[in-house]
C-alpha cells in the first residue's frame, strides 16, 4: 500500500472522479433505457411522468400520464401493479424517488427512465 502522503495527493481528485463515474454511468443507463422504451411501450408499459402539472403542459410525450411526485403515493391505486411502469421527470431524480416509492409499494417492474426527453 502507498503512504499517506500519496492518499493526500489524491485525495482532492476522488470526490470529482466519483461525481464523473457517476454521470457517465447514469447517461450510459438512460441511452440503453432510450433504445429499450419502443419494445416496452409496446409490450404494455405505461409511460409516467411525475413532474408537476405546469411542467407537463409546457412539454411532454404523447401518450404519457401525469402524476406529480407530491401525489404519486395517493395515486399509485390508479396504475396496474402488474404493468411496467416507466417514470420520467424533468432530470431523473424526481422519478428515481418515484421508482422508489412505487417500489415500496409493491410495483415489481419499475423503471427510472429519466429526462422526459429521453422517452421522445
Amino acid at each position: 500500500m502507498g503512504s499517506p502522503s500519496s492518499f493526500a495527493a489524491v485525495q482532492p481528485y476522488l470526490l470529482p472522479a466519483a461525481v464523473v463515474a457517476f454521470l457517465l454511468y447514469r447517461q450510459l443507463r438512460y441511452k440503453r433505457i432510450k433504445s429499450q422504451l419502443p419494445q416496452l411501450l409496446k409490450d404494455g408499459a405505461l409511460l409516467v411522468d411525475v413532474r408537476s402539472p405546469e411542467e407537463f403542459s409546457a412539454g411532454s410525450r404523447p401518450g404519457s400520464v401525469n402524476i406529480p411526485l407530491d401525489v404519486l403515493g395517493q395515486r399509485a391505486g390508479e396504475l396496474d401493479k402488474e404493468k411496467t411502469i416507466l417514470l420520467c421527470c424533468a432530470s431523473g431524480t424526481r422519478s428515481g424517488i418515484a421508482a422508489g416509492i412505487l417500489k415500496r409499494l409493491g410495483f415489481k417492474k419499475v423503471i427510472n427512465a429519466g429526462p422526459w426527453q429521453n422517452t421522445l
